[in-house]
């Protein structure tokens, strides 16, 4: 890898438990009962300390286009660190590279409307946000609880729907393999019909963070 910010298949396939969905389109992972169930707790009670109203880039006029509640974790936290210490073990990155790990709550009928967590190019917000630590590369998201209806994690151009199952890990490649934006990776964070939904995620760039 000649990116510290970057990870790859062949590494992330040679981790047990890790698979990858079949799918020419982009580099998609799954692995279930990656967090154990204490673990996920702590960072459900550490995201109900600190959550407030989610925001986005590039804002679009539709303001029901991300309803969820958000917070970044202390990395000074036990859990954090030791959430932290699985995904280096699991992906290489270099952790300063990485994004502060954000919670996110979403209650029922909260939602996160179909979108790519990379940073439009031609957006206006992209030299607020890229100018320092470049774009985004990989993102590991962990669902940490089971949710009694709905909030599955939609990936409508290669048809692939994730229900929530708490621990349950998704990673994927945000780019192309020439390094530019891959819109494949469009997903949707699903309403929730019953119940709440929580999930971490953490996020690489290309440059050192910060």
């Amino acid at each position: 890898m000649t990116n510290p910010g970057d990870t790859s298949a062949p590494h992330l396939t040679a981790r047990p438990g890790l698979r990858r969905i079949p799918t020419p389109r982009l580099e998609l992972f799954d692995s279930p009962h990656f967090l154990p169930p204490a673990l996920c707790a702590d960072l459900i009670a550490l995201i109900e300390q600190d959550r407030r109203p989610s925001t986005i880039a590039d804002p679009n006029g539709d303001n029901y286009f991300r309803t969820s509640e958000t917070c970044n974790l202390d990395s000074g936290e036990p859990a954090v660190r030791e959430l932290e210490d699985r995904l280096f073990a699991l992906n290489g990155i270099d952790p300063a590279f990485g994004e502060p790990v954000q919670g996110q709550r979403y209650a029922v009928g909260q939602e996160f409307k179909p979108h790519t967590d990379y940073f439009e190019p031609n957006g206006r917000d992209y030299a607020k946000y890229c100018s320092v630590a470049g774009n985004r590369t990989w993102t590991f998201m962990v669902y940490l609880n089971e949710v009694e209806a709905g909030g599955a994690t939609r990936f409508k151009v290669i048809g692939k729907t994730f229900q929530p199952e708490a621990g349950k890990l998704l990673c994927w490649n945000n780019r192309r393999p020439d390094g530019t934006p891959n819109p494949a990776t469009l997903h949707h964070g699903m309403k929730v019909r019953k119940g709440a939904k929580y999930v971490i995620t953490k996020w690489y760039r290309e440059k050192p963070w910060g």
